[in-house]
């Protein structure tokens, strides 16, 4: 039975796992739990399978036609579209990245903003590159990283518990070496020139990643763009090294971690700042010191106090749907 002093939210994520990507969805799972762990929020999440925007539209009415919402929140302005079947007092979603900067999904993301009350960006960067109108409405409002998952483990022990040899060094590159934009080919490329192998990332457990992390002897993310920059916060969080490109969430993070390299792609001057943890028998930084103000439960509140704004009087629950 719902409590009458809890905001009722439902959060519409378009990353359902399955079993060939269980990563996919990860981080936002990861923000419902810290959302979830605030007394006032009585939250439902609902994730969607990719693409199937139809048929995900016609499930969500079918599941909560009886039902009405203080706030519909979606994640990727995709998600957005389907949401709108779902009564809600408010509406909000979050940009993460391929919603503005993948042009066919920028155009569907835009055409929806105009019904959300509240449109958050995961980065600075990312808000300015709305146009004008979404820009000046948008507030920044990351999802976070898992500060309790996320932390520093013997890297002796990380590699055990992944089958191998507690002595093997690598560099780590934390994605699909499918997707084009992170670059896989520059970090074969440092990897060749400081001779260890690079291993990817791709349809990994989610609950393993803090050990592929802490396993790495440098996480190297040469990417073209990064909505929010998760895979880098991540690491830092762990205090790995990580030598990342000045996109998304890294220079106000990597860049200001002593040991890191925040820097466009330069094969000379990434090797140059690598060496120094090619001889260090455990190689870290002070890099949790700067990811946490992005925990997940400093963004959930960030989040949950923006939702407060807009409904002034959450409690009120005679007042009907807004668009």
């Amino acid at each position: 039975m719902h409590n009458p002093h809890r905001m009722r939210v439902l959060v519409v994520s378009n990353m359902a796992p399955d079993a060939e990507h269980p990563e996919r969805g990860g981080f936002v799972r990861d923000h419902v739990a810290a959302l979830r762990r605030l007394p006032d929020l009585d939250v439902t999440l609902e994730e969607l399978t990719p693409g199937a925007y139809r048929a995900a539209a016609r499930t969500l009415h079918r599941r909560y036609r009886s039902r009405t919402f203080d706030v519909a929140h979606a994640h990727f302005g995709l998600s957005a579209v389907p949401a709108l079947v779902v009564r809600a007092r408010r509406r909000g979603v979050t940009l993460h990245g391929t919603d503005v900067h993948v042009p066919r999904s920028r155009l569907v993301s835009l055409a929806v903003l105009p019904t959300q009350s509240l449109v958050a960006a995961s980065t600075t960067e990312l808000r300015d590159a709305l146009p004008g109108w979404a820009r000046r409405r948008a507030q920044v409002l990351p999802v976070g990283v898992a500060l309790d998952r996320f932390r520093a483990i013997p890297r002796p022990e990380a590699r055990a518990a992944l089958g191998l040899d507690p002595a093997e060094r690598f560099l780590l590159f934390p994605w699909d070496p499918t997707r084009a934009d992170k670059r896989v080919d520059r970090a074969r490329e440092l990897a060749a020139r400081a001779g260890l192998p690079l291993r990817t990332l791709g349809g990994v457990d989610p609950t393993r990643m803090p050990e592929w992390i802490n396993a790495a002897t440098a996480v190297v993310a040469p990417t073209m763009h990064e909505g929010f920059g998760l895979a880098a916060v991540e690491a830092l969080a762990c205090d790995v090294p990580v030598l990342a490109t000045p996109t998304g969430i890294h220079p106000a993070t990597v860049g200001r971690t002593p040991g890191c390299l925040c820097a466009p792609w330069d094969p000379d001057g990434w090797l140059a700042a690598l060496r120094p943890h090619l001889d260090a028998p455990d190689p870290r930084v002070d890099g949790r010191r700067a990811v946490l103000p992005l925990g997940t439960d400093a963004c959930a509140r960030a989040l949950r106090d923006a939702w407060r704004t807009l409904l002034p009087s959450p409690l009120d629950s005679q007042r009907g749907p807004a668009g």
